[in-house]
């Protein structure tokens, strides 16, 4: 099977891209590379890989890159509320325009894995878990973008969408401000975490995790076909607070304090069930704790404000 993979030198794409050459895909990486990121670099002496160095929202480029492929995963995108508040137009046009303009020029019989957030579901009925039909409330132009997005996908037929939860973990792009990643951060460089919201819930979900969800649907994909899916750790509903005590469980010296001085830019608020792909076969299993474990190490060597998105 070949598999071309749009931004497959990002957070997720980075572990995907390996994930799936080991099991010995063909992989396409259609990549503009926007971070100067080398994510790619222990791959390169893979025969099955090849590398496009271009932009999703070129018409050419995206023609030639999808020449012989079976399967799509666009994860080409600006990712984050405040990236996309920063830079509104090339969140658009690459978050939105680009799958307008991907659905134009793929074949019916090619099909798509879409990774949506599960942040569309904004502020949640208290103690009411989100499923897959439960109204989405975006408050960000991010949330909005891939919600418009995941529509369109799903209309065109031949898909499935992923509403993923907030990821955790290592990557060879890292990204440090991610929420769990960033607190690990904080709690070993400065010990001390002061949260704003702390009452707020998010569900949470490792790198690994991710990329094996992936390849779940790519083997399972036609008792799939179409249908929407949440995809996150379900022992891992939890609020900031929460978030932070586990944290402080790895990082004894970590200081909580509580402060309301800022809002969450994408309000998130809400429960999430991921039943709906459970019953299917998959289920997300690596702990919050394992991932803190990851970081720590990482820490040791990497400047974090090198690995942001903004």
């Amino acid at each position: 099977m070949k598999i071309l993979i749009t931004g497959g030198a990002g957070y997720i794409g980075s572990r995907l891209v390996p994930f799936l050459l080991d099991l010995n895909y063909q992989i396409i990486v259609l990549d503009n590379f926007y971070y100067n990121q080398t994510s790619l670099l222990p791959v390169c002496t893979n025969e099955n890989l090849e590398i496009i160095n271009g932009d999703v929202r070129d018409e050419a480029t995206l023609k030639r890159a999808l020449v012989g492929v079976d399967l799509i995963i666009p994860l080409a995108c600006l990712t984050g509320a405040p990236a996309c508040k920063a830079n509104p137009d090339y969140a658009t046009s690459t978050n939105l325009e680009a799958i307008r303009l991907l659905l134009q020029l793929r074949r019916n019989d090619q099909k798509i894995i879409y990774p949506n957030t599960n942040s569309g579901y904004g502020i949640g009925t208290k103690e009411e878990l989100c499923n897959e039909k439960s109204p989405l409330n975006p408050v960000s132009l991010y949330g909005i973008l891939k919600n418009q997005a995941e529509k369109l996908i799903l209309e065109s037929g031949n898909s499935v969408a992923f509403r993923f939860a907030t990821v955790f973990g290592v990557s060879n792009r890292m990204r440090t401000d991610l929420l769990v990643n960033d607190f690990v951060y904080k709690a070993i460089t400065h010990k001390e975490i002061t949260l704003f919201e702390s009452h707020y819930r998010r569900n949470f979900l490792y790198i690994g995790d991710a990329v094996k969800a992936f390849h779940f649907t790519i083997i399972n994909f036609d008792k799939m076909i179409n249908n929407t899916f949440n995809i996150g750790l379900s022992s891992a509903n939890l609020t900031k607070m929460e978030l932070c005590k586990v944290i402080k469980s790895e990082i004894p010296s970590l200081l909580i304090k509580e402060e309301e001085f800022s809002t969450d830019p994408d309000k998130r608020d809400y429960l999430v069930s991921n039943d709906k792909i459970r019953k299917i076969g998959f289920e997300a299993k690596v702990s919050i704790q394992k991932g803190i474990l990851e970081l720590k190490k990482s820490y040791v060597f990497i400047n974090p404000e090198n690995h942001r998105n903004i």
